[in-house]
């Protein structure tokens, strides 16, 4: 689809706000807001986006796309997207499972055999003790942390460490490789007991790939990219669009220390499902789209309207702990997103049984049915991510009638 087709359909998608129940006043806020981040080097620029109803109401572009050569955002800027991965990837999962090609319920050993026997490491006294798992690990608990996985940067525990030591982020490997050097490590709690922001979704990737026979970019490309129009997303960017690649600043205005971030410009060896896609707002904007109209879009159907709410719904519940404070008080957690499920607890704005995700460059989502809302904000400025959140949702809300 070429950009002239793409800026016609999104003009027949764009609404007066004023229809949509967003307020000039609330509007004009968060741009202010915005342009005071970046008039004060907090960060380089944003592109931002709220839809209601399925009609854009608001998408604008802030500061500089690289604030090294000092160009400026586009709403066409690609971002490294990290997890905003992970719910694109849960999608492909569930479309297998429609298909009646794997089942929640199925053992992880069932795909990759080495996660047949884990063992759970316990820490006393600064010693490790390894113990049988008590169940097997299931597509169950990779959608939703409670795996037993988790992730080298979330703690400083003896898992966590074994990870780093293993490096377990590396760019030089397959998604194969990568699953089986897990699979050899100690799980960091017992499946389904808690709930562990985790590699689990990278280890989803590998199933979509030893289910469909495909590579996961492979798979995501004709299953959910092509039929959306996503023609912006993928691994990495191609040398023709690699003047649209939104980046970071070279040191963290907070702390002084050099940003780094995923190298896009060539073929990625390693296709992460947990964190290595790029894209556009108005590529992943495509995408939500599709969830929030229950599961189609333009015609093309991705799942089916029940599989959307099976996804969207709180898969934790009361029992399973929280390992981590990345999920709020008043949340749990869906087939790879977070879920909200009390109107109150949480310190930000929104609706019971909204559901998001975002990444660790600072990008974010949500998708609120009560509102009949969504609204996305991309940036690269990951130590400032957890502010910048918090802040987007706010003045969304705030800009409601």
């Amino acid at each position: 689809m070429n950009q002239a087709v793409r800026a016609t359909e999104t003009a027949r998608a764009t609404a007066d706000p004023s229809g949509l129940g967003l307020s000039d006043s609330g509007l004009d806020r968060l741009r202010q807001v915005l342009r005071r981040e970046i008039d004060e080097k907090r960060l380089p620029g944003a592109v931002a986006m709220i839809a209601r109803q399925g009609k854009l109401g608001f998408l604008e572009a802030f500061g500089a796309q690289d604030p090294g050569t000092g160009a400026p955002m586009r709403t066409e800027s690609i971002f490294r997207i990290y997890s905003m991965t992970k719910p694109v990837v849960s999608v492909a999962i569930m479309m297998l499972v429609e298909e009646g090609r794997l089942f929640l319920a199925d053992p992880l050993a069932k795909y990759v055999p080495a996660f047949a026997d884990p063992k759970v490491a316990i820490e006393r006294d600064g010693r490790i003790e390894l113990v049988a798992a008590e169940r097997a690990i299931t597509i169950h608990d990779l959608l939703r942390h409670t795996s037993g996985l988790t992730y080298e940067f979330v703690g400083a525990g003896a898992v966590q460490r074994m990870y780093a030591e293993n490096n377990l982020p590396s760019t030089n490997q397959t998604n194969a490789e990568q699953a089986e050097r897990l699979a050899r490590l100690p799980l960091f709690s017992q499946p389904g007991w808690q709930w562990d922001y985790s590699r689990s979704t990278d280890v989803l990737g590998r199933i979509v790939e030893i289910v469909s026979g495909e590579t996961l970019g492979a798979f995501l490309q004709t299953r959910i990219f092509a039929p959306l129009g996503m023609t912006d997303t993928g691994f990495h960017v191609p040398h023709e669009k690699q003047s649209r690649i939104a980046e970071p600043f070279a040191k963290d205005p907070d702390t002084g220390d050099a940003v780094r971030l995923l190298d896009i410009r060539r073929p990625a060896k390693f296709e992460s499902g947990g964190g290595g896609l790029v894209s556009t707002i108005l590529d992943y904007r495509r995408f939500l789209d599709m969830l929030a109209a229950g599961g189609t879009r333009n015609g093309q159907r991705l799942l089916a309207r029940k599989t959307i709410d099976l996804i969207r719904s709180d898969h934790l519940g009361p029992h399973v702990k929280r390992g981590s404070d990345l999920l709020q008080p008043g949340h749990g957690f869906g087939l790879g997103f977070a879920v909200r499920t009390e109107p109150g607890m949480s310190v930000m704005p929104g609706s019971v049984g909204l559901y998001f995700w975002g990444g660790i460059a600072g990008t974010t989502f949500w998708i609120d049915p009560a509102e009949e809302l969504y609204a996305m904000m991309l940036i690269q400025a990951p130590g400032q991510r957890d502010y910048y959140h918090a802040l987007f949702r706010t003045l969304v809300y705030g800009a409601l009638d």
